[in-house]
C-alpha cells in the first residue's frame, strides 16, 4: 500500500525574536520549521545546516555535533548550524562520476577510541575503485590521525558509476559494506571480483571468519554475497542482528535484500523492471539459484540509504524500514510483519526538500536526513506536539 504525504503547513519560529532584534537595530535569522502530517504521527522538519557541498553521509557525535562527509573529498563537523573547516588528513579521493568521499561510520567504541571508517573512490592503477580507510578523529576534531587504508577492491576501472558504498558495523566490530558493479554488469556474477558484492571485513581489513569463500578457491575471501547492482544503503537491525541492504536497479528493480553468506542476488541475469535499453532480463524476474528481494520498487525511486527504526520518539514506527530516495525526492517508511516481510509503504516529503541522500536514526529517536546537491542541507525530523 502506498500513500503520498498530504499538503504541509509552515510554522514560523522566532518571529518575536526577530521583531525584538529589529527594534534594537540588529540582524536576526528567522528559523523556519515545517510540519507534515503522516499516517502515524505529525512530523516536524527543521533545518540544522545548509550550504553543504554534495553531502553523502552523516553521523551524530557523542558531544552533540554531526560529522558529515562531502563527495568532493571533505569531512566537516556541524555544530549550532555552522559547518567547520574541512578536517585535515582525509585520504585522497577520485571525484569521478558517482565516486568521491562516500560513507563515514563511527566505531562502536568511538566515544573512547575516536576511531572511524570511511569509504571512498580511491585513485590507482586502471582508474579508481572503492576503498575503506580507518582513522582516529583528533581530540579537537580538526584532523584525522593514524589514517590507514585497510581495503581496496581488486580491480580498478575508469568507469564513473556504481562505487556503492555505505558501512554497517556488526556487534563484534566488523564491517559490512557494498560495492556496485562499476558499470560492467557481469562483474557482479564473478565471486573473484569485488564489484557487485557485499563484503565483510575485520577492523584491520582482514576477511571475517564467517565469510563463505574464506579458505576456498571459489571466490575472494572478503566477499559475503554477490549479484548486486549498486548497493548504496546497508544497515544491521539492532533488534535481531539482521543485515539489510537497499540497492539501485535499472529501469525498475530497486531492491531491499537481506544478504546471506554465499548467496547470489541475481544482477544482471534476473531482476524486476527492465534494462535501460528496454530489454527484459535474461532470466526474467525470478530464477532458481538466485534470491528474491525482500521488497522492490518499479518504477525506481533511486534509494540512497536505509535505516531500521528503533527509537523512543516514534513507537508506532518500531521496526519499520526508512529509505531515503533521490528520485521523487522522498522518504519511504516501510512497515514489516513479524516475519520481516514488508506489508505497507508510506511516502513522505515528496519533492519538498530535493533529493534525499542519507537517513539515520539519532539517539533520541529523531531522523537525520541529508539532502543531495551543491547546496545540501542537514534536516532533523521529530514528532510534532499533539493538538489539544
Amino acid at each position: 500500500m502506498r500513500t503520498e504525504n498530504r499538503h504541509f503547513r509552515t510554522i514560523w519560529a522566532g518571529i518575536a525574536g526577530a521583531a525584538l532584534a529589529g527594534t534594537l537595530g540588529l540582524t536576526a535569522a528567522v528559523a523556519e520549521t515545517r510540519e507534515f502530517p503522516s499516517k502515524k504521527a505529525n512530523l516536524i522538519v527543521e533545518t540544522l545546516a545548509t550550504g553543504l557541498d554534495q553531502p553523502w553521509s552523516v553521523e551524530p557525535l557523542p558531544d552533540g555535533g554531526y560529522l558529515v562527509s562531502e563527495k568532493p573529498g571533505t569531512l566537516r563537523i556541524i555544530r549550532d548550524g555552522k559547518a567547520s573547516a574541512p578536517i585535515d588528513g582525509v585520504p585522497q579521493v577520485a571525484e569521478i562520476g558517482q565516486g568521491g568521499l562516500l560513507d563515514v561510520a563511527l566505531a562502536r567504541d568511538f566515544a573512547e577510541s575516536r576511531t572511524l571508517y570511511l569509504t571512498y573512490a580511491a585513485p590507482g592503477d586502471g582508474g579508481a575503485g572503492t576503498a575503506v580507510a580507518r582513522a582516529r578523529l583528533s581530540a579537537d576534531g580538526t584532523a584525522l590521525e593514524d589514517v590507514t587504508r585497510i581495503f581496496a577492491m581488486n580491480r580498478f576501472s575508469s568507469r564513473g558509476q556504481h562505487f556503492g558504498s555505505r558501512i554497517a558495523i556488526a556487534g563484534d566490530g566488523s564491517l559490512f559494506f557494498g560495492i556496485g558493479d562499476r558499470g560492467e554488469d557481469m562483474r557482479a556474477q564473478d565471486p573473484r571480483d569485488h564489484a557487485g558484492s557485499i563484503l565483510h571485513i575485520n577492523p584491520d581489513g582482514s576477511p571475517h571468519a564467517d565469510n563463505p569463500y574464506l579458505g576456498t578457491s571459489e571466490g575472494l575471501p572478503e566477499i559475503w554475497s554477490i549479484g548486486h547492482r549498486n548497493p548504496q544503503g546497508i544497515v544491521i537491525d539492532p533488534a535481531d542482528g539482521r543485515l539489510i541492504t537497499v540497492e539501485h536497479g535499472a529501469r525498475g528493480g530497486d531492491e531491499i535484500n537481506t544478504p546471506q553468506p554465499g548467496h547470489n542476488y541475481g544482477w544482471p541475469l534476473t531482476s524486476y523492471g527492465r534494462h535501460y535499453s528496454g530489454a527484459e532480463f535474461e532470466l526474467g524476474s525470478a530464477a532458481d539459484g538466485f534470491d528474491q528481494p525482500l521488497y522492490y520498487w518499479d518504477p525506481s525511486i533511486a534509494p540512497g540509504a536505509i535505516a531500521v527504526y528503533r527509537g523512543a520518539m516514534f513507537p508506532e514506527w518500531e521496526g519499520n524500514l526508512i529509505v531515503a530516495a533521490l528520485k521523487y525526492q522522498l522518504l519511504a517508511r516501510l512497515e514489516r510483519a513479524e516475519d520481516g516481510a514488508v506489508v505497507a509503504e508510506e511516502r513522505l516529503f515528496g519533492g519538498e526538500f530535493g533529493r534525499l541522500r542519507d537517513v539515520v536514526v539519532a539517539a533520541d529517536g529523531a531522523l537525520l536526513i541529508l539532502t543531495d546537491g551543491e547546496d545540501g542541507a542537514l534536516l532533523r525530523v521529530s514528532r510534532a506536539a499533539a493538538e489539544e
